[in-house]
């Protein structure tokens, strides 16, 4: 949770995304402002359009604005060049989408092994995996996995490098609402456990309930900003 003395992990200003679609222009951002606190755990909400995958992937060095400032840390983002991106990437974001993208030929100890190759100071693949409760599952392939389970190898595989930030993109949505809960009860707990501040995209009020803050985007702008006095477990959701 911030406090009054909390420095953001993100700072981003009036960002304005348009993209170009043959003679179409598509303003997916309309001057957003929007910050992210150390060990906070947003939900952002919004119909298909509103912009939400569009600030998660700018956030998370994906994509880069039209206008506007995004700041990490001390580092001005919209200023970086494509190395200088893809080396944030790899040491500060971890990203969880609504699809699993394991390599099947690969077991779940050995998806998650991949990404520590690449990072400074990785936990080790075992602990990944303990943290969203698949420690008896580490030499089961894809497969052999539910999409449950597949989802959290996933979590498992973003967070093994220890990032600041995890950028999830309707992590429940393919997913029935038993085993939505139980992704979204282990993404709590990496919040949790390990501070990671996170950012959950999904069109599920629902959800909203285990937010620290609730952010609803519409055509575009931020339409409205809620804290939660009380948050609610993964398990006492109802959708």
């Amino acid at each position: 949770m911030p406090t009054a003395t909390s420095i953001p992990v993100f700072e981003a200003r009036a960002l304005t995304k348009v993209y170009q679609m043959g003679e179409v222009t598509v303003q997916a951002l309309r001057g957003v402002d929007f910050d992210l606190f150390p060990n906070e755990f947003v939900v952002l909400l919004g119909p298909s359009g509103s912009g939400k995958s569009t600030l998660l992937n700018i956030l998370g060095g994906l994509d880069v604005p039209t206008s506007g400032d995004v700041v990490y840390k001390d580092h001005n983002l919209t200023c970086a060049n494509d190395a200088q991106l893809t080396e944030y990437r790899r040491t500060h974001v971890g990203f969880v989408f609504q699809f699993y993208n394991l390599i099947p030929s690969l077991t779940a100890r050995e998806n998650v092994t991949l990404v520590t190759e690449i990072v400074e100071r990785p936990m080790t693949a075992e602990q990944a995996l303990a943290m969203v409760g698949l420690d008896h599952r580490l030499d089961h392939f894809p497969a052999q996995l539910s999409g449950g389970e597949q989802q959290r190898v996933a979590i498992a595989r973003a967070i093994v490098k220890r990032p600041d930030v995890l950028l999830c993109d309707e992590p429940t949505g393919a997913l029935d609402i038993t085993t939505g809960i139980i992704v979204l009860d282990a993404l709590a707990r990496v919040n949790r456990e390990l501070g990671t501040a996170t950012v959950v995209i999904t069109h599920n009020a629902a959800i909203a309930g285990m937010a620290d803050r609730v952010v609803r985007l519409a055509d575009g702008r931020v339409a409205s900003v809620e804290r939660n006095a009380t948050k609610v477990t993964a398990q006492d959701l109802r959708w």
